[in-house]
């Protein structure tokens, strides 16, 4: 932005200055007119339309809507797993989508945890194994420390004892909290969770919440899609959707 001053000699001189949102507003996480078109046989879709949304660090936002709404397609341009037709997503000053996929796949690795509504945990690794894999993808922690933290952070999310267990050896809830110390692996700033508790019963589900509530307590930012209203009143705040566009926020 340019700027001009007249000083008391009755000259002008030009001041610049760099607009940086998603550093100057405080804002960890900045959508800019964040748009998505989905190309179908039976024509456009417009999945997001101008979204606009910050996000402060420490948040813990609960992102709802009706199915079709936007809510994953947003998180998705927020993680990187899909790229928007037009806008930005601007994240602690890095506009992410201008990565090419080699450092955006390096970014991700370091900044975001990724919580998914089917846990995805890798069949054939033990549950130590699969918090170990995103340290050992990013080599982000020394490769004698690595099961250590592993262990730490299933004992933080409860499922210690269960550490030498395969996926398919522990129920639906202990997945998700091994899914939860998975994206925790890498000590990222923030974590994203595509429906996290839609596949566990309430108790489960109350839990796994706390769980992101304790977590926000120690610094971290959670975006959070949830179908489940009461969960949703549970975040510090609410961001809704509706045909591709934010209602509230």
């Amino acid at each position: 932005m340019l700027k001009l001053h007249q000083g008391s000699n009755g000259m002008y001189s030009v001041e610049m200055t760099l607009d940086l949102p998603a550093r100057q507003n405080g804002s960890l996480i900045t959508l800019q007119n964040l748009e998505k078109v989905y190309r179908t046989p039976a024509g456009d879709f417009p999945a997001l339309k101008s979204i606009n949304l910050r996000v402060a660090r420490g948040e813990f936002v609960a992102v709802v809507g009706k199915s079709g709404s936007g809510k994953t397609t947003m998180i998705n341009m927020l993680t990187g797993i899909d790229r928007p037709t037009g806008g930005s997503v601007i994240v602690d000053g890095v506009d992410i989508h201008a990565l090419n996929e080699s450092d955006m796949s390096k970014w991700r690795g370091r900044n975001l945890g990724v919580v998914f509504q089917f846990f995805q945990l890798l069949p054939t690794l033990t549950l130590v194994e699969n918090v170990t894999l995103p340290m050992d993808l990013c080599s982000t922690y020394p490769l004698r420390e690595r099961r250590a933290r592993a262990l730490h952070l299933l004992e933080l999310v409860d499922i210690a004892e269960n550490a030498d267990k395969l996926p398919s050896e522990i129920s639906g809830g202990q997945q998700q909290r091994a899914a939860i110390a998975r994206a925790l692996a890498n000590d990222p700033p923030i974590i994203a969770a595509d429906e996290p508790t839609g596949n566990l019963d309430w108790n489960t589900a109350d839990a796994i919440i706390r769980l992101f509530q304790e977590l926000v307590d120690q610094g971290k930012t959670i975006l959070m899609v949830t179908h489940d209203n009461d969960l949703a009143d549970r975040a510090s705040r609410i961001v809704e959707l509706a045909d591709g566009e934010i209602i509230r926020s």
